[in-house]
């Protein structure tokens, strides 16, 4: 009996550029002995809806398309807990997970990792009640990047730039919140906030530290402090734009579980996407909860 592999795919990813590669990604499925069903999302949470209904029925979960894309595909599975392993063929402008996981850009050569490469246990970010796989943010520019084209979820470079754009200190929004991890406290304002399980934010490597792996069950946090004068100002800009994290205005920690209890509700984005408007926010992780397909251990580099 054949095994069965569904085949999520945002069309407009990445300016469509499946639609030249999509007979082929399928055949190489069909050639690793799966029958296929296809589905092209058809709006915003479509795909978490469809491997909600039905990933359970299936051997093999294959998803292409942005980040986006990606966290609906996740997030439905985390939904109906079906023990499904996870293929990705990226195909958004800057794929941060993909990157880390060192998933091939090329989409035929992800599609044969997809089908023949190993099974990768991976954490996974829970946020409320929802799921995230790489990056859970607050403050600097998340408000409006899910209304924005795509070029603009660079979200760590484009806060280096709105902050070299502001005018001064007034035009930069600050939140005031109460921050508890492990037996740590931090009571401060901030202008940024992000939990991440990647390699790389925003097409950003290393923004949140080396040594970062995506199955030791912790996530890194970085948290902005709101800049007292222009010279703290320029200081962090400098952090941000060389990468670097040597400055006491920035905070960074490891941790499994975090909680935040702002004075205001404020919105979140989780994977670049709106993730609504939250006061007191809990994330944790999941321990591997999910298996991704990654090369094989003695591929090459491609």
């Amino acid at each position: 009996m054949k095994k069965k592999l569904l085949f999520i795919f945002n069309p407009h990813s990445g300016k469509g550029q499946i639609k030249n590669k999509l007979m082929e990604i399928i055949d190489i499925m069909v050639k690793a002995d799966y029958e296929v069903t296809v589905y092209p999302t058809q709006a915003q949470g479509d795909g978490q809806r469809k491997v909600e209904q039905e990933a359970e029925n299936y051997d093999l979960l294959v998803c292409c398309g942005g980040d986006g894309t990606l966290d609906e595909a996740v997030s439905g599975l985390m939904k109906c807990g079906a023990k499904v392993p996870l293929g990705y063929i990226p195909a958004g402008s800057t794929n941060d997970f993909a990157s880390s996981l060192k998933i091939p850009k090329h989409m035929t050569k992800a599609a044969e990792v997809a089908v023949s490469g190993r099974k990768f246990p991976c954490d996974v970010g829970y946020f409320n009640g929802d799921s995230f796989i790489y990056v859970a943010a607050f403050g600097l520019f998340t408000a409006v990047s899910y209304q924005t084209n795509q070029e603009l979820k660079n979200i760590l470079g484009h806060a280096a730039y709105i902050l070299e754009g502001a005018k001064s200190l007034k035009d930069i929004r600050a939140y005031r919140m109460r921050v508890e991890y492990e037996d740590q406290v931090l009571e401060d304002e901030f202008i940024y906030g992000m939990i991440t399980n990647s390699c790389s934010v925003g097409g950003f490597k290393n923004i949140a530290g080396k040594n970062v792996l995506l199955d030791d069950g912790l996530f890194e946090v970085t948290l902005i402090k709101m800049p007292k004068n222009p010279l703290e100002l320029n200081e962090i800009i400098r952090c941000l734009t060389s990468r670097k994290d040597d400055t006491d205005l920035i905070y960074s920690f490891k941790t499994d579980h975090v909680e935040f209890y702002p004075d205001e509700v404020i919105p979140w984005t989780l994977d670049g996407e709106f993730g609504g408007d939250h006061e007191k926010v809990e994330i944790r992780t999941r321990h591997q909860a999910l298996e991704i397909m990654v090369k094989n251990k003695h591929a090459t580099e491609k």
